[in-house]
């Protein structure tokens, strides 16, 4: 299992800062929307510059215009680009084309998604690399949890690697390991955390042991 860091909150200077203590126990950096927004794709490519040996990923939510906007991740160092999986297929499956291209990958980010049991069979055929289970802030606000729907979507993905993000940390990783998905996504569970080397280090010790 791998561990994927959702930065979300922070800027481009304290998110560098950050993951000079944390880079030892993560295999993924996520530049999150909200961050992507902040600071461009010049966060992608500098924190891709200064750890190389972190996978990227761009979280774009790509709803349209598929090809060129995976391209404008992948060019500035992006490793994976998140895809909506409500989206049009064809806007999906340009995503995938254009990883293909620039041998990347693409994660399709199910949040929202009403009905996982017949749209990941398409999204899996598209060709996507990841999918992920998100339950969102706001959910996360009124109690959800992302764990019925990480067990619902093991049962109907046969191909592809499952994520699964959403108010995850060491107290409740646990829950998530003993579901075996491929990546586990943790941001304020780990940002926000009175000593986030600690819990980086406790969350990456439960994937291991």
């Amino acid at each position: 299992m791998k561990l994927q860091l959702a930065i979300d909150e922070l800027n481009l200077k304290q998110a560098l800062e950050q993951l000079v203590e944390l880079e030892p126990f993560l295999d993924i950096v996520e530049v999150g929307t909200p961050f992507l927004m902040d600071a461009g794709r010049e966060a992608v490519k500098q924190i891709k510059q200064s750890f190389p040996d972190l996978e990227v990923l761009c979280d774009a939510k790509i709803m349209d215009a598929g090809a060129y906007e995976a391209q404008l991740a992948y060019d500035v160092g992006a490793d994976y680009v998140t895809v909506l999986g409500i989206t049009d297929d064809l806007t999906i499956k340009g995503c995938v084309e254009q990883a293909k291209k620039q041998g990347e990958k693409v994660m399709a980010d199910m949040i929202c998604v009403p009905d996982l049991a017949s749209r990941i069979p398409v999204i899996e055929e598209l060709g996507v690399d990841v999918i992920a289970v998100h339950t969102g802030a706001d959910q996360q606000a009124a109690g959800r949890t992302p764990v019925d729907e990480l067990k619902e979507m093991k049962k109907y993905a046969k191909k592809v690697k499952i994520a699964v993000a959403g108010g995850i940390n060491s107290k409740t990783i646990d829950e998530y390991v003993s579901l075996q998905p491929d990546i586990i996504i943790v941001g304020s569970g780990i940002l926000k955390a009175a000593d986030p080397v600690r819990e980086a280090s406790l969350i990456k010790n439960a994937l291991v042991r």
